[in-house]
């Protein structure tokens, strides 16, 4: 019993009091699966993404094969894991063809956890398994990178790639380099080309390490390291709620976790890798790609651009959550205009499917479980901007000879976003009809528009003046945005509109 008198969620409880009921709507045999998959992170993310897709491959009698998870940090999640045999339920809530969702089911793909500061061994014994095949991985950003102090004979090494490494090369010992042993490995960190970049440290690892040349040659020639794109909010356990659930469940459960209805993963690989992760076979919305650049493209300028775009547009419009902005009538007409107009015109790829991509985004945003804050999103606006909103204005001023209203507009009012003179504790300060709010960028950046800003103030700079000093900035475009056809004259026009009549009002005049 938990604190609360609850039952815990463990293989007992699920078997004798839920199998058959809506939570638990699978057959027994999921929960005695073989296991196939070993995967580096056992975090809120991949258990609401992969480990859900396991899952729902499982119960369909797809896949047919179980994870075991592995705690790459010393501090983290295994023993509750274990505790409740690898079981927790998922709720996945939000906005499904304009009705509001709210889903909720145990989930049954992790058969059991290990830390790998505490079970070195029995992690590399996984190697030794023919049937497990598949490894996937969320270590954060900072996951795969390169360590040079690492060794092999380190139990463990600390960064994840040099966990790998011990273990491919443990199972290249154990099956003598056989080519039918190699793995298909599947990293989702949040990196461009995240798989190449994690076999690219291999490599060097098996090098600093004076392993074998046979192993490196395996690693290249044996194993699958693939590229991918994942797209789902997962907002994890949710504290504020987490009574009220639990009395809804009937049972106590410390594993739960919370996201998003959309999903996507993009995986840039072999079509023969397809049917030995049959996805799509599931209902999954899985896709198989030769190349993921022109998904990455569309996710960064639609999904990233719409928000990065929005940010300082709806906060000065005195909206502070995402979903409040687009249900506004101003602010989720210009977000519609900015992406439908500005942005998808730019992108090279099929017009339905760009636009049905949209919708979906359009739909996330109004999610009503999920408290999006637009000032949490401002971080980093200005380097943001750069990558996900520049690119769509300069190719529609380069394809169209036009210049993007929406988007000018957007950097115009973060520009305005930017006001502030003073800095405290690294941070800008700036004011919404005179209460304080505080930016957090890069200290140059901050720096850069505090003294604009107090020249102005002190009516040394105009803010034709001002606007053009921005567009000249290289160190935050890389180049002279004056140059642009028509930019300069857009943005001077908007700054003034928005000082002198205030973002609402602006905002009625930009979209009407």
């Amino acid at each position: 019993m938990s604190e609360n008198n609850l039952p815990m969620l463990d293989r007992e409880y699920l078997e004798s009091e839920l199998l058959g009921t809506e939570l638990a709507d699978f057959p027994a045999e999921v929960l005695d699966y073989p296991e196939k998959v070993v995967q580096i992170g056992e975090g809120n993310f991949l258990r609401a993404f992969v480990d859900w897709m396991f899952h729902t491959m499982n119960k369909k009698g797809i896949f047919k094969g179980r994870t075991v998870v592995v705690q790459p940090i010393r501090e983290g999640r295994i023993s509750n894991l274990n505790e409740q045999d690898g079981l927790y339920t998922l709720y996945l809530r939000g906005i499904e063809n304009g009705k509001e969702v709210n889903k909720k089911e145990i989930m049954t793909a992790i058969s059991r956890g290990i830390e790998s500061y505490t079970q070195w061994e029995e992690y590399l014994k996984l190697a030794e398994n023919p049937a497990i095949e598949f490894v996937v991985s969320n270590t954060t950003e900072a996951g795969i990178t390169y360590n040079e102090d690492d060794k092999l004979s380190d139990t463990p090494p600390e960064s994840y790639p040099g966990k790998l490494t011990a273990y491919l090369y443990r199972r290249y010992q154990t099956f003598n380099g056989d080519a039918d042993k190699g793995m298909v490995i599947i990293p989702v960190e949040l990196i461009d080309r995240n798989g190449d970049n994690l076999k690219r440290i291999i490599l060097q690892l098996a090098e600093d390490w004076k392993l074998e040349t046979g192993f490196s040659e395996w690693i290249k020639e044996s194993n699958h390291f693939l590229n991918t794109l994942v797209d789902r909010i997962v907002t994890g356990y949710p504290f504020n709620e987490i009574d009220e659930l639990e009395s809804e469940l009937g049972y106590h459960d410390q594993n739960l976790d919370t996201g998003e209805i959309f999903h996507l993963w993009v995986i840039e690989g072999d079509e023969s890798l397809k049917e030995k992760l049959p996805f799509h076979k599931a209902g999954l919305n899985v896709k198989w790609v030769d190349d993921l650049t022109p998904y990455r493209t569309t996710k960064v300028r639609i999904l990233n651009g719409a928000h990065t775009s929005t940010v300082p547009v709806s906060y000065l419009a005195g909206i502070d959550l995402v979903r409040d902005a687009v249900n506004d009538e101003l602010v989720g007409e210009f977000i519609n205009q900015a992406v439908f107009e500005d942005i998808i015109p730019t992108l090279d790829a099929d017009e339905e499917e760009l636009e049905d991509f949209a919708s979906k985004i359009f739909e996330r945003f109004k999610n009503p479980y999920i408290d999006h804050k637009w000032l949490d999103i401002s971080l980093n606006s200005t380097s943001k901007f750069k990558t996900r909103v520049l690119p769509s204005l300069v190719q529609h001023i380069e394809e169209y000879d036009k210049v993007p209203d929406r988007l000018s507009f957007a950097l115009a009012s973060l520009i305005h976003f930017y006001h502030g003179t003073k800095l405290a504790e690294g941070k800008l300060v700036a004011y919404r009809d005179g209460e304080k709010y505080l930016i957090r960028d890069d200290q140059d950046a901050l720096k850069y528009f505090a003294g604009l800003w107090t020249k102005f103030e002190a009516e040394e700079l105009s803010l034709a003046e001002l606007g053009k000093d921005v567009l000249a900035n290289k160190n935050f475009w890389d180049r002279d945005l004056n140059e642009l056809s028509g930019l300069t004259d857009s943005l001077i026009n908007n700054l003034k509109m928005i000082k002198k009549e205030g973002m609402k009002e602006s905002l009625e005049k930009l979209i009407k």
